[in-house]
């Protein structure tokens, strides 16, 4: 159960075992149906989840009561809501389920538990936030500057998959797009 996310975390910093063993006792194990909330709006997150199974959304709602997606979150992904983790403050985003999952939960009374007795997971954990940045900033940037075909082929070069796994109007609102516009999208680039 834990060798993917030792993996994960033995890629950025090399870990003994006795440290990824106290790493694995901080973790809790959940399976987690499909079409369940994590985290809701006014809620605070206190938990960082790494995916070992499923796919997971974070929305929001906008002015006009519509849905708008943040994140896919996938095998392999970690999932939280970093503001209202680190500052304790209610989320203004709700993460939510799309599959049946199994994720791995830290806890933020673990979290801090695991840093003071591994130091070394500071820069696990420093090197995830700045790769997320990273992430936020790129789809920012194409959001802005990019027409809705551009958009969709870099989602589709981004999420090879997540076509496969999800509902197209989750697509869309991913995109800042209609489901309408989104099926002319795709009709038009299969012609091509």
């Amino acid at each position: 159960m834990f060798e993917t996310i030792n993996t994960n975390v033995n890629k950025t910093v090399a870990f003994l075992e006795t440290e990824l063993e106290t790493f694995n006792n901080a973790l809790q194990h959940k399976v987690i149906p499909k079409k369940t909330y994590l985290l809701r709006e006014g809620e605070i997150c206190d938990f960082e989840a790494y995916i070992l199974k499923g796919c997971i959304r974070s929305y929001y709602i906008d002015e006009n009561g519509s849905e708008v997606i943040l994140q896919f979150a996938i095998e392999d992904w970690w999932v939280s809501n970093i503001a209202s983790f680190n500052d304790k403050k209610p989320s203004k985003i709700f993460i939510e389920t799309l599959e049946d999952c199994e994720v791995l939960l830290l806890s933020t009374a673990n979290k801090e538990i695991l840093l003071d007795e591994v130091p070394k997971f500071e820069k696990v954990f420093r090197l995830m936030v700045q790769k997320n940045l990273s992430a936020t900033q790129n789809r920012l940037i194409t959001t802005i500057a990019k027409a809705a075909p551009e958009k969709y082929l870099d989602f589709m070069k981004q999420y090879p998959t997540i076509s496969q796994r999800v509902a197209q109007h989750y697509i869309a609102s991913y995109l800042g797009i209609s489901a309408e516009f989104l099926s002319k999208i795709r009709t038009r680039l299969s012609k091509q």
